[in-house]
């Protein structure tokens, strides 16, 4: 009644449907999983941005990596800038999806060590390789507050950082590498400054990071695992539809219920 299973075109199909469950299966846990990440992620950076702010010296220092459970914690910084040394970030966007550049500029500490502050987003100058027209940082001793972020990297980020850059540009905000430029100690990570508002409202500010969207990652994996349950529904259907179709054709005597593949004469 079956037999017809055991046919080249069966085989294959049952083959197939054998090989996409497990895929789908693990497709739709690869979905939960970005889901409970995203959800964890969300709770953290709530956290950080409720947390009572700490200064930056008591939770980062020269050469530390800044853990995840510190991303976006608030942080104020007490110095002078050095807008001798300040760089811009190449290749950024602003809340609206401009390419432009980030101000970062070097905040020294009473201690003498720095810290990196970017300061926010500016529009690119005409001429890649020229230096835009940055608005100048406050003079004297300012009290910056922002939100402390790990040093960039291109693992990370995914940006390359690139060589042969003009003058003052860099791709990624990385510590270590601004603390070989200055030649002084640079504390680990940077500040994305919340406060004071510059004047005039350029550099834009960096907006407070998404905290609320799941995105669809559980629609996903629930999508999945229905597509999953599926298959094996879907090959009973064909094979009944494959048995009704050659019961059919039987009593029709167009193809014998039992007929066999025909073998060559020898």
């Amino acid at each position: 009644m079956y037999r017809f299973l055991l046919s080249r075109q069966w085989v294959i199909l049952t083959l197939i449907a054998l090989v996409l469950i497990p895929t789908m299966v693990e497709l739709g846990f690869w979905q939960f999983h970005r889901h409970e990440r995203r959800v964890a992620q969300n709770a953290l950076i709530a956290d950080n941005l409720r947390a009572k702010p700490a200064a930056v010296e008591e939770l980062t220092s020269p050469g530390h990596t800044v853990p995840r459970a510190d991303y976006w914690r608030t942080v104020t910084a007490t110095g002078v800038f050095d807008t001798a040394h300040e760089v811009v970030v190449r290749r950024r966007t602003n809340a609206d999806d401009r390419i432009g550049v980030l101000v970062l500029t070097p905040l020294v500490l009473a201690d003498g060590r720095v810290v990196l502050v970017n300061r926010g987003w500016i529009p690119a100058a005409p001429d890649q390789k020229a230096y835009p027209e940055v608005p100048p940082a406050p003079k004297g001793e300012v009290t910056v507050t922002g939100r402390l972020k790990a040093d960039e990297t291109t693992g990370a980020s995914g940006i390359k950082d690139l060589r042969g850059l003009p003058d003052r540009q860099v791709m990624l905000i990385n510590s270590e590498q601004q603390s070989q430029l200055l030649d002084r100690e640079v504390l680990g990570g940077y500040v994305e400054q919340t406060a004071p508002e510059p004047a005039g409202g350029t550099p834009e500010l960096i907006p407070e990071p998404d905290h609320d969207s799941i995105g669809a990652h559980m629609a996903y994996a629930v999508q999945w695992w229905l597509f999953t349950a599926g298959v094996p529904v879907g090959w009973v259907v064909l094979v009944r539809r494959e048995k009704r179709d050659r019961e059919a054709a039987a009593r029709t005597g167009d193809i014998p219920e039992t007929s066999e593949p025909a073998t060559a004469a020898v």
